[in-house]
């Protein structure tokens, strides 16, 4: 599978990691929270630009099962373009990136993979791997999950992916580190553990509508590791607005573009609603995004619509009003400029894909 490219601009259709099932029917919330946005409010649960994007990116979680090692064991997985998951629910195992030093993980350790990066789990941390090929993903699936290794101390991971739309959660996952690790933390256990908890128990003692309740346990699984790593993960990973939320002014700006874009901002309201000068609000914005406000604006207008473009049916003339332009002509500059084809030919590609 093809991994994600910020320099595409057409269309992609929705990905998944091979063999995985997913329920399509299950879709993230429009919001997760219903609070409009306060300026100066900086917890990150009232702002809405994490919920919009997963939404828009229509993320889906997809089961592969339960993973049971014995040691010695060792898997060597593929990068494929896919968001990846796994949470250790028992024993231990060296996670290894590349030429990273190897990563202990326990119990409760959950780690992310945004965009299908390689990466090797073993019982030591250089143990030999064997590749997980097709003949493995045949062998796991959730009802009996895979059963490798030898005879020595058992390891128990869940694995599962996410499903999602590659063009609009581009904006998303591109941004995240190739790896992210939320790990145990007994002396404060935060709301990773449960969700763990209630996925290895569904799976453990399958009941009735239990597919459905795995799927939203992945989905906040998802967004529970993107908002720990969005509080603590480390700051040298460049600009962009994910991070950006850590800042209370920036999170408040966000929140009412992502709350109200199709409003005529200027850079003037946006700072007086945030009560901060024009200047300061562009440099702190700048600084933190990657790009001005009203640079951010428009991207996400542009989202939007391909969002819309490709799922409803509604005029382009509708399209353009709803995402703040009043004049079509302007509105399909604006997007073939962003997405490479003009609103007609873009939504021509989507429903032939």
């Amino acid at each position: 599978m093809l991994g994600i490219r910020p320099q595409d601009r057409g269309y992609r259709g929705p990905r998944s990691a091979p063999g995985f099932i997913s329920d399509r029917r299950n879709s993230l919330p429009v919001r997760l929270t219903q609070t409009r946005p306060v300026a100066g409010d900086a917890t990150l649960d009232r702002v809405d630009p994490l919920g919009d994007v997963l939404n828009l990116s229509r993320v889906h979680g997809a089961l592969l099962g339960n993973l049971y090692a014995a040691a010695p064991w060792g898997l060597d997985f593929p990068g494929n373009g896919g968001a990846m998951v796994h949470a250790v629910t028992c024993g231990t195992a060296w996670l290894r990136v590349d030429h990273a030093a190897p990563v202990r993980l326990t119990p409760g350790d959950v780690f992310l993979l945004p965009s299908g990066t390689g990466y090797r789990l073993s019982s030591t941390p250089n143990g030999r791997c064997e590749p997980f090929d097709k003949r493995l993903q045949a062998q796991m699936t959730p009802e009996r999950g895979l059963t490798i290794g030898g005879d020595g101390p058992r390891t128990v991971f869940l694995c599962a992916g996410y499903d999602y739309d590659l063009d609009i959660a581009q904006p998303l996952l591109s941004l995240l580190p190739r790896v992210m690790h939320v790990p145990a933390d007994p002396a404060r256990p935060g709301r990773v553990a449960p969700i763990v908890e209630m996925l290895a128990a569904e799976l453990s003692a399958p009941g009735l509508g239990s597919g459905t309740a795995v799927a939203r346990l992945l989905d906040l699984l998802l967004i529970e590791a993107i908002r720990h790593w969005a509080r603590h993960g480390p700051d040298e990973g460049g600009p962009s607005w994910l991070a950006a939320l850590r800042d209370p002014a920036i999170a408040s700006a966000l929140a009412l573009l992502h709350a109200r874009p199709a409003d005529p901002w200027t850079l003037e309201d946006l700072a007086g609603e945030v009560h901060m000068s024009r200047a300061t609000l562009a440099r702190r914005f700048t600084e933190a995004v990657g790009e001005p406000p009203l640079a951010y604006l428009t991207r996400w207008r542009m989202h939007l619509a391909a969002a819309r473009l490709k799922n409803t049916s509604d005029t382009i003339e509708t399209i353009a009003r709803e995402v703040g332009y009043s004049s079509e002509h302007a509105f399909n500059r604006a997007f073939s400029r962003h997405r490479g084809h003009p609103p007609g030919r873009y939504r021509q590609l989507a429903r032939t894909a």
